[in-house]
This record gives C-alpha cells, sequence and structure tokens, in this order.
C-alpha cells in the first residue's frame, strides 16, 4: 500500500555518515518512520524529536503524502561555545506514494513525544463487500 519515492535515501546517510556531516544545516537525510495496517486503517509514525508541531506540515496532493518538518538550532544566551554538535538541524522531507484504495480526505495526525503518526482509513470502495446472487424465480421478462 505504501511506496518509497527516493531510492538513494539509503546512500545519501551512508554516506553523510562517513564524511562525518552532522549538526549542519545541510539536508538531514534521516526521518525514520514506521508503517503498519491496523484493521481498516494505514498508521504511519514518524521520529521527529526536537521539532515543533508548528514546523511541520503534512500535505496530499492526488496520491502523494508529503511530510516536511524543521528542526531549528536551539537558542542560546552570548558566550556559549558549542563543543559538540550531532543533532542535525535543517529541513527533512519524506514522500510517500500512497495506494488509490486509502482514503486521503480522512488522514487523522498527531503529535506526542516527538512522533508525528498519522492513521489513514482504507477507502469503502476498497473494502470487500457481499454480492448476492438472484435466484430464477426471482426473475421477471419484460414484454415489449
Amino acid at each position: 500500500m505504501l511506496m518509497r519515492t527516493d531510492p538513494f535515501r539509503e546512500m545519501d546517510r551512508i554516506v553523510q555518515q562517513l564524511s562525518g556531516a552532522s549538526g549542519t544545516w545541510s539536508k538531514p537525510s534521516v526521518m525514520p518512520m514506521d508503517a503498519y495496517r491496523q484493521g481498516d486503517v494505514y498508521v504511519i509514525a514518524f521520529d521527529l524529536p526536537g521539532v515543533s508541531t508548528e514546523a511541520i506540515d503534512i500535505d496530499v496532493e492526488r496520491n502523494m503524502l508529503t511530510v516536511k518538518a524543521e528542526r531549528r538550532p536551539t537558542d542560546r544566551s552570548d558566550g556559549v561555545q558549542m563543543e559538540l554538535s550531532e543533532r542535525p538541524l535543517g529541513v527533512f522531507s519524506r514522500q510517500i506514494m500512497l495506494a488509490d484504495t486509502l482514503d486521503t480526505e480522512r488522514i487523522e495526525a498527531d503529535y506526542d513525544a516527538g512522533v508525528l503518526t498519522l492513521r489513514i482509513p482504507i477507502a469503502e470502495r476498497a473494502k470487500p463487500r457481499k454480492i448476492v446472487i438472484g435466484a430464477e424465480s426471482d426473475r421477471k421478462q419484460i414484454s415489449g
């Protein structure tokens, strides 16, 4: 039901780790997520620690879900000298292609303890339904 749209994301993450790039305003490459089905709902959870709800933007256009979040540096008073900065800063972005069987009009989102959770219900038209078979005796001949 869900498809990743950036096949090079893992390669970018490895290159960033090997080069030691961190704590800069370069494009952070990691927005870890879990996706699973729970009954008639798909659940997607994104790890976004240290990001305020005002800095999160969720859009759906056609079947493309886009989640953007910005982690800003913490305000530091004068005289503070940074000794170590490993937490990535900047804009995180993740796009996921959603199947036609999901109801993108009824997506619910909540944010708690640094985890953004989206709940996407399965569309009614995609749910299995019983087909009633008519009997021969129910047929009526139309004369014209």
